[in-house]
């Protein structure tokens, strides 16, 4: 598997939270619509660094405590990377950046929808990753 690199340049269009923190991702293109409209959901434990370089340890689930995610909302993907079994980094516009990594009981996150390749990291992550 190849790191979801169709995700660069998209941007964050939706942040919503339950038991898991969904991020919408769209990118268009100009002549032809939408080239990505994915959604990341994160379902385990993940860092997120702010836009003032704090990083916050955050879980899924935790109601206001995930309000650092909020900031998300507009900013642009520059980088995407997956390592080590499916540890996932994303790197925003604003200065922003998001890790998870796999989990050993359960499913920490999982990628769907229109030009990307579906992913989903399993408990204890994912072996065939390309960079």
């Amino acid at each position: 598997m190849k790191a979801p690199t169709a995700l660069i340049g998209g941007r964050v269009d939706r942040t919503s939270f339950d038991h898991q923190v969904r991020l919408s991702v769209v990118a268009l293109d100009e002549d032809e619509g939408y080239r990505v409209d994915a959604e990341l959901v994160l379902e385990t434990e993940f860092l997120l660094r702010d836009t003032a370089g704090e990083w916050h340890e955050l879980d899924s689930g935790t109601g206001s405590k995930l309000a650092p995610v909020l900031d998300l909302f507009g900013q642009s993907i520059t980088a995407v990377d997956v390592r080590n079994h499916g540890s996932l980094t994303i790197y925003f516009d604003g200065g922003s950046g998001l890790w998870i990594g796999p989990h050993a009981q359960f499913e920490s996150w999982h990628l769907s929808g229109l030009g990307v390749s579906a992913v989903i990291v399993g408990p204890g992550g994912e072996s065939e990753w390309e960079r």
